[in-house]
């Protein structure tokens, strides 16, 4: 049963939320194995990917169990209930909303039945022609059949994939019907998924979000990142190729390709989402991220005392920022770990300090010091401003912001829950001006160019909309917004925002 909808506050300042990515998906094809349990470790490793709602599909060869409630993996499932997972085929999902509401009936794995059985889906990315697949959809529905009643556009693609009106072309009818689907779909995803006997695996042509194959003892796993292999003991193979479908079942492993490979793999990820643990086309992320502090450096040199980060996230950079400049590296904001996603809104009192809640400076550290402060992003300045004020409280006599990204200066409509452009500060102020609206001494950006150089990726073949404004594959006024699917609650977005 889904639980009651409450108020979640993941971020330091529910004002400034960061930029969240869409989800995490796993996917495991192993007999004699207890697939479930594997599946919940593969989402314990991904849980940084979404943290709303979290599932697990299950298959014994005969029927597809699908457990999923709102909440983090730990909340949604105990011992008890992984043990009434049984089967050889699983296939997980933790969620944050990109397209549709963050409810119960959005969360994922979605199923829909077939003729000889059902499908259970999870999507990483987000569609750019969800209206137009759904006309399809609707067009293609035999008389009285019932349409999906979720609202994402995950479920729009799942009933496609299933279409249980269409006659069976064979044994591999899903997999058919996978093929001649998604080619007509645009946009990110990528995507795990199963009938009774077989797991499914596919990346749209752009490869906009990563999906990583891994071999087990005795099967099969893919999954968003490679630390959900390495958790599980699987031994990474290779990358999801864009445009490509894999199919494993008691046959082996076959690969399909359903469209030419553009790859424009998504900048963001080396910078904010993707753990640091994680490889992303050969190349380390905490690697990727010391290098841009490094880059940083030399771009916005700083004459300081102490190279602080703020925890986690810009830490690496910290650290590559510290090397590079001598600036000695130390800690001087701490950071409460057990401050999450809660249940409980703050009192009044409590948000009134904000930021505290979360991080709390090491007076002792930073008092009479100047200070080089290394985030990884600024969205829309509250929480910079929160931190330069707050070091500031405790002493420190200079106060220098370096960002280990470019501006953020265009919303993203590939997967990633960025603030629209208007919200963004960098959309609309320059350098200087949101230097001063956080009351920094300095601020500095890594360049662009600086940053798809610490990928050492070719910048042909990475997505930084984002940050120019160039999208890879266009995005028309009318598939965008979060709530295509649930116009009122898209306009009353539009009020209250």
């Amino acid at each position: 049963m889904p639980k009651p909808d409450g108020c979640l506050t993941a971020d330091l300042d529910p004002a400034d939320r960061p930029p969240r990515d869409a989800c995490g998906v796993f996917g495991v094809w192993a007999p004699g194995e207890d697939v479930a349990k594997l599946a919940y470790y593969g989402l314990y490793a991904l849980q940084h990917r979404g943290q709303e709602s979290a599932g697990i599909a299950v298959s014994d060869g005969v029927r597809t169990v699908v457990y999923k409630d709102m909440g983090l993996v730990a909340q949604v499932f105990d011992e008890a209930a992984l043990n009434t997972l049984r089967g050889y085929i699983a296939v997980g999902h933790c969620r944050y909303s990109t397209s549709g509401s963050s409810v119960w009936e959005n969360a994922q794995p979605t199923f829909r039945s077939t003729r000889d059985g059902g499908i259970a889906l999870g999507h990483n990315g987000n569609l750019i022609n969800t209206r137009e697949l759904a006309r399809l959809l609707d067009a293609d529905a035999a008389p009285g059949h019932r349409l999906p009643a979720a609202t994402s556009d995950t479920d729009v693609l799942t009933a496609l994939f299933a279409r249980p009106w269409a006659p069976p072309a064979s044994r591999d009818g899903i997999q058919e019907m996978a093929l001649a689907t998604l080619p007509l779909v645009r946009g990110a995803y990528s995507l795990v998924f199963m009938t009774e006997r077989t797991l499914y695996a596919a990346r749209d042509p752009q490869g906009f979000r990563p999906l990583v194959l891994g071999r087990l003892a005795n099967g099969w796993a893919v999954a968003s990142e490679t630390p959900a292999l390495d958790i599980i003991g699987a031994s990474f193979v290779r990358e999801v190729e864009p445009g490509e479908l894999i199919i494993i079942d008691e046959r082996g492993l076959r690969s399909r390709t359903f469209a030419p490979a553009a790859p424009r793999g998504c900048l963001f990820e080396y910078v904010y989402l993707a753990r640091p643990d994680t490889a992303i086309a050969g190349r380390n992320v905490q690697a990727t991220r010391v290098e841009v502090g490094r880059r940083l450096a030399g771009e916005h040199p700083a004459d300081a005392d102490l190279v602080i980060p703020v925890p986690e996230s810009g830490t690496p950079a910290a650290i590559g920022y510290a090397e590079a400049s001598g600036i000695p590296y130390g800690q001087g904001l701490v950071k409460n770990s057990y401050v999450g996603r809660t249940f409980i809104q703050p009192s009044q009192t409590i948000r009134q300090r904000g930021i505290r809640l979360k991080l709390n400076p090491l007076t002792g550290a930073v008092a009479g010091r100047r200070l080089v402060v290394v985030d990884d992003s600024i969205v829309r300045g509250n929480t910079q401003r929160a931190i330069v004020a707050m070091l500031r409280e405790a002493g420190a006599a200079e106060v220098h912001v370096r960002i280990s990204s470019p501006p953020v200066s265009w919303p993203c409509f590939y997967g990633i829950d960025f603030a629209t452009r208007a919200e963004l500060i960098a959309g609309h102020e320059s350098v200087a001006e949101i230097c001063a609206s956080i009351g920094a001494d300095s601020l500095g950006y890594v360049s662009l160019d600086g940053l798809i150089a610490a990928t050492t990726i070719p910048a042909g073949r990475l997505c930084r909309a984002c940050f120019d404004g160039i999208y890879p594959v266009h995005v028309a006024d009318a598939e965008r917004g979060k709530y295509l699917r649930e116009p009122a609650i898209g306009a009353l977005e539009e009020v209250t925002s």
